[in-house]
């Protein structure tokens, strides 16, 4: 398998990259947190390339693409004849993984019964096949990924908490890109340059300073896997042309007709409340207010300096309003 480059320069990027050297090294099995499209994959191939098993395999496994009974023979193996359809023996992923690592993504997907057999090869590097009898030993390394909460699924006995503390030797969190504002245009441009050289383009225009700010005041939902298709998506369509790059689709199932009715549906004309008396002027005011707030916010994209600047407020003014109806923690806290 082929390692990918890890991009940035951020505080909570490079801790994240020396707490991986520093594990690396260690015979323990690690657990990596982080939201969908934040890299856990590349943490999980840093971890094996440092380790002392670079040379030896490293399998992955998605987790949450297999039912039960499949993850169980993917996982395990299975003998000739175990189940319907099975036709021969049927080499598992441990022992794919032998003398190596295996990397289980969306952990928490695993069926319960699939969880118990993990535990007991972490504690005792011993597993059966499918169907079989005889005990195999396993010298695998074992690094897990998910985006849930694994104490919480715990507590409401969705997912064991006795294997949760064998895979906690130490856990890795990756921070949202929304956390890394230094490294978003870094990302673009490495993205950006890549999609050039795909695309036999004579050279990167650049980004225009409207697009960059867009690029670096949106909140990123599904990080650097949205990041890349926001980015190759404005260099195929940008073409040959030789300005800098200005138009980012950030939402390619709008069309532009259906932009046109948000637009509408948003004018003051279709939005002025209608008044029934009698009214709870108090309540009205701060629910006018949220409304107003969430309104600009989203108009500037959660950039709370141009959402100020949308109402006419000071910064500072619209930052205590957005304390005041609780609403600051929700917004990008890194403005532009």
């Amino acid at each position: 398998m082929k390692q990918q480059t890890l991009i940035g320069e951020s505080g909570n990027f490079l801790s994240v990259l020396d707490k991986v050297s520093k594990l690396a090294p260690i015979e323990r099995s690690v657990l990596i947190i982080g939201e969908r499209g934040t890299g856990k994959e590349l943490i999980a191939q840093r971890l094996h390339y440092l380790s002392r098993r670079w040379d030896q395999p490293l399998v992955t496994l998605n987790c949450s693409t297999l039912s039960e009974g499949l993850i169980d023979s993917e996982l395990f193996g299975h003998e000739a004849g175990s189940f319907t359809g099975s036709k021969g023996k049927h080499q598992g992923r441990f022992e794919r993984a032998e003398n190596g690592t295996l990397f289980l993504d969306e952990l928490a997907t695993t069926p319960l019964s699939v969880q118990e057999k993990l535990l007991r090869v972490i504690e005792y590097g011993q597993y059966e096949r499918v169907g079989g009898s005889q005990t195999l030993n396993a010298n695998v390394r074992l690094i897990c990924a998910t985006n849930a909460n694994l104490p919480q699924l715990a507590k409401q006995d969705k997912f064991r908490a006795d294997l949760l503390d064998r895979l906690a030797f130490d856990v890795i969190h990756l921070p949202p890109l929304r956390e890394r504002q230094e490294d978003i245009l870094l990302l673009a441009e490495h993205y950006a340059i890549k999609m050039c050289r795909e695309l036999a383009l004579p050279l990167f225009t650049g980004f225009s300073h409207e697009a960059i700010t867009e690029l670096q005041s949106y909140t990123w939902p599904g990080n650097i896997r949205e990041l890349k298709n926001v980015v190759e998506r404005a260099v195929y369509q940008h073409g040959t042309s030789e300005a800098p790059i200005t138009a980012l689709t950030f939402d390619p199932f709008t069309g532009a007709w259906q932009q046109d009715d948000a637009q509408d549906d948003s004018s003051p004309q279709s939005t002025d409340p209608e008044f029934s008396f009698p009214l709870d002027y108090k309540q009205w005011h701060e629910e006018t207010d949220i409304r107003l707030l969430t309104q600009a916010l989203k108009e500037a994209r959660h950039n709370q300096r141009q959402a100020a600047d949308l109402l006419g407020l000071s910064y500072h003014q619209l930052r205590g309003m957005l304390r005041k109806y609780q609403l600051a923690s929700s917004t990008n806290k890194h403005d532009a």
